[in-house]
């Protein structure tokens, strides 16, 4: 595959890492957040890489991990950071910038109305 091949096919895809600690609730109730947010919203074009901090320590600090879970967005740039079980999907939206804006609030969506 050529380098400008490569580059076509990261266009629009996201790698994504997981960092835990071993099989905690959070971590696991984590994984299957994430699992569950990319295939809703990023359906084949994602990758999940999971890190578990109990088993690699070392790798906390390339991307400064200061508590776990953590959720680092690695491609497209900039790099971005979610801490927390992943639960709210909102938050990871606008956090990953997948959605910056959520839609109209109720307020606004009855104003537009005649």
């Amino acid at each position: 595959m050529s380098v400008t091949q490569s580059a076509e096919s990261e266009e629009g895809r996201y790698r994504l890492r997981l960092y835990v600690a071993g099989q905690t609730a959070k971590s696991l109730a984590a994984m299957s957040n994430l699992k569950r947010f990319c295939e809703e919203h990023l359906a084949g074009r994602y990758e999940i890489e999971v890190v578990d901090l109990l088993q690699n320590p070392q790798l906390a600090a390339g991307d400064q991990i200061l508590a776990i879970p953590t959720l680092v967005r690695r491609l497209p740039a900039p790099l971005k950071r979610i801490i927390g079980d992943l639960s709210n999907t909102e938050k990871v939206l606008v956090g990953l910038d997948i959605r910056s804006d959520l839609g109209p609030s109720p307020a606004a969506a009855k104003a537009g109305r005649p």
